[in-house]
């Protein structure tokens, strides 16, 4: 196994993080090979710090609580090695897997190798399966092909492709289906493998109406930044249709075409394709500064 470093994101999982870090130690030196640990505590008020410090990694603390990707970001900036492997603090990974998340990516020559979560056992609040589908399913086009997790803690990746993408990653719980997206729709090699998922120890921090808005509004932004046509232009075909449809109904009703309604229904379909054709052209004629 090549050299990797495992990033841990903790705020108040002072339950969790002893018999995570217990047990990873032990999944790793039985593994074989180099690789660190590195636990950021986001601003936690209970004794997450004073748990970690209890253990051999490296323990980077933020004196406010910054977010879930501003943690990740932390501790990828600090990493000793070129492979990155993120995962949770509260127990709802299979973190044995990760040596061989880290063999797929180095031997099979993917840009990241995600832990699915769609093994034999899997917990997940029904409460969230729906807006989970809906954005899977949001985001499965806006990437065009299947994404059998969009926004899995555990994966594996390389610290240079991460960094290229730094300036759109955001702090929060985004992180993941940001670097998601990002990674596919530039046409990096990702691999999806099945794993379970577990119930998590300690309370979750997720808001699930607030954080489903959030992640919504997410996928759209990212849309526009790398696919703005995939968007733009079923708007602007529905908006064609519907400026049409508009003109012949109101031709069989009354006689007469509803010309100036019409006209401005089609003439602001046109304008929608052009504003997304424009996009488009400056988004793959712009230099890709993160790619260079």
């Amino acid at each position: 196994m090549e050299p990797v470093s495992i990033v841990i994101p903790a705020y108040n999982e002072e339950h969790g993080l002893g018999p995570v870090l217990e047990a990873l130690l032990a999944d790793m030196a039985q593994a074989g090979g180099p690789f660190e640990v590195i636990v950021v505590d986001d601003g936690s008020a209970d004794d997450t710090a004073v748990i970690a410090a209890q253990y051999p990694v490296t323990l980077l603390r933020h004196r406010v609580n910054k977010g879930y990707g501003a943690a990740l970001k932390t501790g990828i900036r600090h990493a000793q090695h070129d492979i990155i492997c993120i995962t949770d603090a509260d127990g709802t990974y299979p973190n044995q897997r990760i040596p061989q998340l880290v063999n797929l990516l180095t031997g099979e020559g993917y840009d990241m190798v995600v832990g699915a979560r769609i093994g034999d056992n899997v917990h997940i609040p029904l409460v969230r399966r729906p807006a989970k589908w809906a954005l899977g399913r949001l985001a499965a086009y806006v990437a065009n092909e299947p994404i059998p997790d969009l926004n899995s803690g555990l994966r594996v990746f390389r610290r240079e492709v991460a960094l290229r993408f730094f300036n759109i990653l955001p702090n929060q719980f985004s992180f993941t289906t940001t670097i998601t997206l990002a990674m596919l729709t530039n046409q990096y090699l990702v691999l999806y493998v099945p794993i379970d998922y577990f119930a998590r120890v300690g309370k979750s921090k997720i808001r699930p109406i607030h954080d489903t808005i959030n992640f919504m509004k997410l996928v759209l932004r990212i849309g526009l930044y790398f696919a703005p046509l995939k968007l733009f232009l079923p708007l602007s075909l529905w908006l064609l249709i519907l400026g049409i449809a508009w003109g012949t109904s109101t031709l069989l009703v009354t006689g007469q075409i509803a010309d100036i309604s019409t006209l401005v229904i089609v003439m602001t379909a046109f304008q929608v394709f052009v504003i997304g054709l424009l996009a488009e052209l400056i988004n793959r004629r712009m230099p890709n500064d993160y790619r260079e």
